[in-house]
């Protein structure tokens, strides 16, 4: 998947040039002039790697960093200053940026350096559910509650998923015992219905519909939309676990084709251009 770098420096000149240089790399380049719109952006969408002049006005890269340390951990920084002081190089290493570019540098420099950041883990790692760590307890009683109901086994599939997240091969194992049924029909059941999942998923899924209404009417830009406003492909989650992104089939609101869901809220005739306005809804 292509990555998102985003590069922060009051001089568009030197914007330019790192633009000129990534982009025939294949990375995708934005700029910003300021650390307040640096802001505004990498709260609007996900950046792979932010490189960053430590001397600005106003809001000093320092203090940019800083921001994107407290809210955007999982985001990776390479600071840039044509004022490499030891005092200036001490502050931005003790930041814990990815690493540190004096100005004037090399296109091959600034190349190396973004690759290597970018094949480095965040400096926070993304988070999972794990299935351990889900309220046993609370599973059991569910378990409890229907197990001597004949037909009941949606329901303990709805009520499992809302604990847990998704519903792994070793739940489904647990429940089938519970529920005294072959494993396979559970199975057959969760994989049958796209309102079960078996993967973990994000504080709101996000569902594109594929269908032929919708895909007729620009679907497919809407999810290309989305996975680049995200910084996650189909079947992922966001490193902040708020959202998760997959596509169906059909939905069975063709009338209101493209459809977008989120979470149990419905979005119809979306707007491609405007599909990553949905999700500040839920920011």
């Amino acid at each position: 998947m292509e990555k998102n770098v985003l590069v922060v420096d009051d001089d568009e000149v030197i914007i330019r040039s790192c633009e000129a240089v990534l982009s025939g790399e294949g990375f995708k380049v934005t700029g910003a002039t300021s650390s307040k719109d640096a802001m505004n952006l990498i709260d609007d969408r996900v950046f792979d790697l932010v490189i960053t002049d430590l001397i600005m006005p106003t809001i000093d890269g320092f203090e940019l960093i800083k921001w994107i340390n407290e809210h955007h951990q999982y985001t990776r920084v390479i600071a840039m200053t044509g004022y490499s002081s030891k005092a200036v190089l001490r502050d931005a290493i003790a930041l814990d940026i990815m690493d540190f570019l004096p100005k004037p540098f090399f296109p091959h420099t600034l190349t190396e350096a973004v690759t290597k950041a970018l094949n480095t883990p965040p400096k926070v790692p993304v988070p999972t559910k794990a299935v351990e760590t889900y309220d046993k307890a609370k599973f059991q009683s569910i378990l409890q509650k229907y197990r001597q109901r004949p037909g009941s086994l949606i329901i303990v599939l709805q009520e499992v998923q809302e604990l847990i997240g998704y519903l792994p091969a070793s739940v489904q194992k647990i429940i089938a015992k519970a529920m005294k049924i072959p494993v396979s029909e559970v199975h057959a059941v969760v994989s049958f219905y796209s309102y079960f999942t078996m993967k973990p998923m994000g504080k709101y899924n996000v569902r594109v519909c594929l269908g032929t209404a919708c895909y007729v009417k620009r679907a497919d830009e809407i999810l290309e939309k989305l996975k680049e406003t995200m910084g996650v492909n189909e079947g992922e989650i966001t490193h902040d676990s708020l959202f998760s992104l997959e596509t169906v089939r059909c939905i069975g609101a063709c009338g209101l084709a493209p459809v977008v869901l989120v979470g149990t809220d419905t979005f119809g005739s979306v707007d491609p251009a405007k599909a990553k306005e949905i999700l500040s809804e839920y920011r």
